[in-house]
């Protein structure tokens, strides 16, 4: 095992200039953790990078949708993006949840985290939301660690028929 990095990092909102970064850490985070993203590393690079763009800048402001990254300066080593609940007006949903392996351990996903609920709180939603895939059982200890509790609601995941999500919430 690695100890925690001793560089120093920013937790900070997106910005339209990360869009490169942001690809190159979003492919990073679809080969390490396949189960866990919405999408296929085929399919994200087969995304042209006008389209990435167009997203960075969108989830760069606003209360509706956005990212929060981890930049020590050169690579980005850690994402979670915060989305509005459509049925539940109190409520932030944390997805894309990922810390690049070197960086576990350091208190990045809790900065990450943190970030999202102070920006969730700003807006009115007093609530956060994440669901985890069952049997992951390091990210359930790791969102516990940070206050977050199995809520018993169980969901069929998105893309793979056979596995299913736990949902997981805690206050902002």
């Amino acid at each position: 095992m690695t100890s925690a990095p001793t560089t120093t990092t920013t937790v900070r909102r997106v910005r339209p200039a990360d869009a490169a970064r942001m690809r190159a850490l979003r492919l990073e985070m679809l080969a390490d953790s396949p189960l866990a993203f919405l999408e296929t590393v085929a399919e994200a690079a087969a995304r042209p990078h006008a389209e990435y763009a167009a997203r960075i800048a969108a989830v760069s402001q606003g209360e509706h949708n956005a990212q929060f990254v981890a930049d020590p300066g050169g690579r980005l080593v850690g994402h979670a993006g915060g989305t509005v609940a459509p049925d539940e007006p109190g409520l932030t949903v944390i997805y894309a949840v990922y810390v690049t392996p070197f960086w576990r351990g350091s208190g990045l996903l809790g900065a990450l985290v943190d970030e999202v609920a102070a920006w969730s709180r700003a807006c009115g939603r007093p609530e956060l939301m994440l669901e985890v895939v069952v049997g992951n059982g390091r990210a359930c200890r790791a969102y516990e660690k940070l206050g977050f509790v199995d809520t018993g609601v169980r969901v069929p995941h998105p893309r793979i028929p056979t596995l299913h999500e736990l949902q997981m919430r805690r206050p902002a």
